[in-house]
C-alpha cells in the first residue's frame, strides 16, 4: 500500500469532505498510509499506546464535550501529550468551537488540524471511501484505454504497431477515449482495476503524421470519459502463421495482481481491427451473461461426432 500527502487529504473535493486548515501548515507533507481513520477516545484520557501513526485522527461532539469537561491545567496536558505523538493530521468533526490550546500545540507540533462540517460518522463513511482509492495498488501501462459498448477496453502492442490509430477509428465509430499512451491504472478493489489519463496528457493522442491532437476539441465530450473500469485487454500482435482459431483457449493478462481476460489479435494488411475490437467487446459482454460461442459450438461437435459414432456402430445380432 502506498501513501498520500496530508495536502492532498485537505484538497480533496470530490468525496465532499469539506475540510478547512486551521493549523499546522508547516506538516502538510506528512504522509498518510493508512485509510482507517482512528477515534482518539482513550488517548483523551491518557492513554496513547494505540495511537498509530500516518493515519487521520478525529475527534467529533463526544471528544470535544469530554475535553472541555476536564479542568483546565488536566487538560492541557493531555493535550500537549497528543501532540507529542508522530501523527499525521487531526481533523474536528464538530459543530463546537476547538479548544485554542489544541490550535496551539498542533501548530508547534506542526501537526495539520482541520474543520469538515460533517458529522463524525458521514466523515469516516466519505474520508475511508477517499483514502482506500487513494492507497490502492497503482502503476502505469503504454497502451489505449477505451469504451466500447461499456466495456474498458486497454489496447496493448509495441510501439508503432497502430494503438492510437486503432482508438481513433473506434472514436469515429462513436466509442469514448478514456486515456492514451501512458493510462494510470488503479486496484480499487480485490477485483476491480480503474484506468485514467494524466492530467498532462488527458484526452490527448499521438497520430503519426499529425502529432498531437486533442479528441476533446475535434469530437466534444461525448467523444471521451475521465476514468473507466478496465476489463478486457487486447494485444495487437505482428502476424504469424499459429493461431488458436476456435477461441478456446483462455488468455489472461495481470494488472496489479488482478487478472484480466485476453485477446490477442494479429495485425496484417486489410484486416479491420477496430470492427474486430468491436466484436471482441461484444463477445465478452455475452460471455458475462454465460454464453461462450466457442464453447458452445465444441459441445454441439462433440455430440454430433458422439452420436454419429454410436449410430453407425454393428449391433449384437449382426455380428457373426
Amino acid at each position: 500500500m502506498g501513501f498520500i500527502l496530508v495536502e492532498e487529504l485537505g484538497k480533496e473535493r470530490e468525496y465532499g469532505l469539506d475540510l478547512r486548515l486551521v493549523a499546522g501548515k508547516k506538516g502538510l507533507g506528512k504522509k498518510i498510509t493508512n485509510p482507517r481513520i482512528h477515534k482518539l477516545g482513550l488517548a483523551l484520557a491518557g492513554f496513547t499506546d494505540h495511537v498509530q501513526p500516518h493515519r487521520v485522527h478525529l475527534l467529533g461532539n463526544t471528544e470535544l464535550s469530554y475535553l472541555k469537561a476536564l479542568p483546565p491545567r488536566e487538560r492541557e496536558e493531555i493535550i500537549k501529550k497528543i501532540c507529542s505523538l508522530e501523527i499525521s493530521c487531526f481533523v474536528f468533526a464538530a459543530t463546537q468551537s476547538i479548544p485554542k490550546s489544541f490550535i496551539r500545540e498542533s501548530e508547534k507540533a506542526s501537526i495539520p488540524l482541520f474543520k469538515t462540517g460533517l458529522m463524525s460518522d458521514f466523515f469516516i463513511q466519505r474520508a475511508t471511501k477517499f483514502l482506500e482509492q487513494r492507497l490502492s495498488a497503482a502503476t502505469s501501462v503504454h497502451g489505449v484505454l477505451v469504451d466500447i459498448f461499456g466495456v474498458g477496453v486497454l489496447i496493448l502492442g509495441r510501439s508503432g504497431i497502430g494503438k492510437s490509430e486503432c482508438a481513433l477509428d473506434l472514436i469515429m465509430k462513436g466509442h469514448r477515449l478514456v486515456a492514451d499512451d501512458v493510462i494510470n491504472v488503479r486496484k480499487v478493489s480485490p477485483s476491480v482495476i480503474l484506468g485514467s489519463g494524466f492530467d498532462l496528457v488527458k484526452h490527448h493522442m499521438e497520430i503519426r503524421g499529425l502529432g498531437i491532437i486533442d479528441i476533446r476539441g475535434l469530437f466534444g465530450v461525448e467523444a471521451i470519459r475521465q476514468r473507466k473500469k478496465v476489463e478486457l485487454v487486447v494485444e495487437l500482435v505482428e502476424w504469424q502463421a499459429d493461431y488458436d482459431r476456435l477461441g478456446l483457449e483462455e488468455q489472461g493478462y495481470t494488472i496489479c495482481g488482478i487478472e484480466l481476460p485476453m485477446v490477442r489479435i494479429p495485425v496484417a494488411p486489410g484486416r479491420n481491427l477496430a470492427t474486430i475490437i468491436e466484436v471482441a467487446a461484444k463477445n465478452h459482454l455475452l460471455k458475462g451473461m454465460g454464453y461462450h460461442a466457442a464453447t458452445e459450438l465444441d459441445k454441439k461437435l462433440t455430440s454430433k461426432i458422439a452420436s454419429t459414432v454410436n449410430r453407425n456402430k454393428p449391433h449384437g445380432d449382426e455380428i457373426e
